[in-house]
Formats: structure tokens, C-alpha cells, sequence
């Protein structure tokens, strides 16, 4: 493998994290939305490019399922659903940008470091890919701890999924059955999530997550 087929791997795995960063630092829905469509974007040709290195055409079908349905259909209805909804669209945070972007730097310092640790014989490319998509993972997760809003946390479940996807390409590719249940599993879990958001705004009025915490507390006094 050339170095520079190296190079362009670990651009689109990288730029898949900065990406993620970028997501951390996002205070408004529609923002946010935009960027994960770029972080959607951005997962494409890194699958796409690794179908190419190796050889294994049917990684061009997970990049088209992350292109039509993450990078366009998914950011295009949560639009939608916020207008329909009349969401507030500034997201509410458990803590501050700084300390979360902090936080974010950090968990991609353990993911890198724990990954290179208990990889030593993997393929470089696919060891390096592996630590990029474990970060992108605890990103996720992290969006999901530190985002009141649930369309938000929505957001942050489906960049949490493009991690495991990168983390599967970058493995040398995983079958195409699992990509398509994987693809079908996302598409259910999205119409369910959207279920979920509109009975929120019909009983609560708001999508804030904290209602439902007020409303347990009610509940049990």
C-alpha cells in the first residue's frame, strides 16, 4: 500500500473526528443538523475509499446508505420536524462549550491511546482507522450526555452509529447483510425516535428532556 493511499484514509478518518469536534461546539439545531450532514458527508467518502482500496465493491452500497439516507434524508426531516414542531431551536447544554470541547479533546487522547495499546499487530491502516472511530463513538456519546434536547441527542445516537460503520470498513469491511440490517435498523430506529419526539411536544409542549424528569418527580410525590 502506497503512502499516499495511507494518507487519504487517515484524512477522511481524521476529518471524521474534527467534524465531531464540531458538533460539540454547535449551540443552535439548524447548526447542527448542517454539520451532521458534513459529518455524513465525510463518512461517505471514507467508505467509499476504502471499497476502493480494498477492492470490496459492496462498501459502495454502505456509502450510498450513509449519503441518501444520513447525509440527505435524515438532516432534511429533522428540519422539517423542528419547523412542524416549533422546537426551540437554541440547544440547551448540561455544562458549558469549553469544558465539553475539553472533554471532547480528551476522550480522543484515551481513544487513541487505548486503541494503539491493544492493537499493536493490526494493520496499521485499520489500527489507526480504529482508534479515529473509537473517538468518533465516545464523541457521540458525549453529545448524547451533554445536549438537553432530544432532537439533539437524536444527533448525537446517529454520529455514535457512523463510528461503529467507520469502525467496520476500516476492519477490512464487514458483510453486506449486516450493512443493509444495520441501514434498516437506523431507518426504524429514526421513525420511532420521531414518534417519540411528537408525543413529547404533545403532552410537555417542549422537547427538553428535563420535563420528563419533572414530570417523574410529580409523579411520585
Amino acid at each position: 500500500m502506497t503512502r499516499s493511499v495511507f494518507d487519504i484514509a487517515h484524512m477522511f478518518a481524521g476529518g471524521l473526528v474534527l467534524v465531531s469536534m464540531m458538533m460539540l461546539y454547535q449551540d443552535r439545531l439548524y447548526a447542527l443538523l448542517n454539520v451532521f450532514a458534513l459529518h455524513s458527508l465525510v463518512l461517505t467518502l471514507s467508505v467509499a475509499w476504502q471499497a476502493l482500496i480494498q477492492n470490496a465493491p459492496h462498501l459502495f452500497v454502505t456509502a450510498a446508505i450513509a449519503l441518501i439516507f444520513k447525509a440527505i434524508i435524515i438532516p432534511v426531516v429533522l428540519h422539517r420536524m423542528i419547523r412542524q414542531l416549533g422546537i426551540h431551536r437554541e440547544i440547551e447544554t448540561v455544562v458549558g462549550v469549553g469544558p465539553t470541547m475539553l472533554a471532547g479533546l480528551g476522550l480522543v487522547a484515551l481513544a487513541t491511546v487505548v486503541m494503539l495499546r491493544v492493537t499493536p499487530s493490526a494493520d496499521p491502516i485499520a489500527r489507526e482507522d480504529l482508534a479515529f472511530a473509537l473517538s468518533v463513538l465516545l464523541l457521540g456519546l458525549l453529545i448524547m450526555v451533554t445536549r438537553r434536547n432530544a432532537v439533539s441527542q437524536v444527533v448525537g445516537f446517529m454520529s455514535l452509529e457512523n463510528g461503529l460503520v467507520l469502525a467496520a470498513t476500516g476492519a477490512k469491511g464487514m458483510p453486506l447483510v449486516v450493512e443493509i440490517s444495520v441501514a434498516f435498523s437506523i431507518l426504524i430506529a429514526f421513525i420511532v425516535i420521531g414518534v417519540f419526539l411528537f408525543r413529547i411536544r404533545e403532552r410537555f409542549d417542549t422537547v427538553d428532556v428535563r420535563a420528563l424528569d419533572d414530570f417523574k418527580g410529580r409523579r411520585r410525590k
